[in-house]
């Protein structure tokens, strides 16, 4: 055989027919728009994904923030109610303003809201003791 022959058949492609050419061409061109139309889809896809997460991080920082600034509330009201607790412990003994059957316990329930059952939201403590608790005033 000759080389550069036409019946080498490792080197011959045969052209498709007029016909199947207009054909294969739509075809081809539907699969580059197609193709460019995913490629876009899954770009906006990236970028949504990417803004969520974006979005996710600076609330996270945010919760975590705003975690830490109530964890140090909490400290100080827990400070401040030992204190305050202190305070009352060492008042209670020197207190005349207090009659002789109430016992802590009814005059003060940390469950509670209302000072004592006894005197319908009045104010057990303020009598004419003045109690220093200038310490956690705000």
């Amino acid at each position: 055989m000759a080389h550069g022959s036409d019946s080498d058949d490792s080197n011959y492609t045969k052209s498709p027919s007029p016909a199947g050419s207009r054909r294969g061409s739509s075809d081809n061109i539907k699969k580059v728009m197609r193709r460019e139309k995913n490629r876009i889809a899954a770009q906006k896809s990236r970028m949504r994904q990417t803004q969520k997460a974006d979005s996710l991080h600076l609330e996270s920082e945010n919760l975590e923030k705003e975690n830490a600034a109530l964890r140090k509330e909490v400290k100080k009201l827990k400070e401040e109610a030992k204190y305050l607790s202190s305070v009352l412990t060492t008042h209670e003994p020197l207190c005349t303003g207090l009659p002789p059957q109430m016992t802590p316990d009814l005059i003060y329930s940390p469950h509670h809201h209302s000072v004592s059952p006894h005197h319908h939201g009045s104010n057990v403590f303020h009598h004419q003791h003045s109690i220093a608790v200038s310490h956690f005033q705000h």
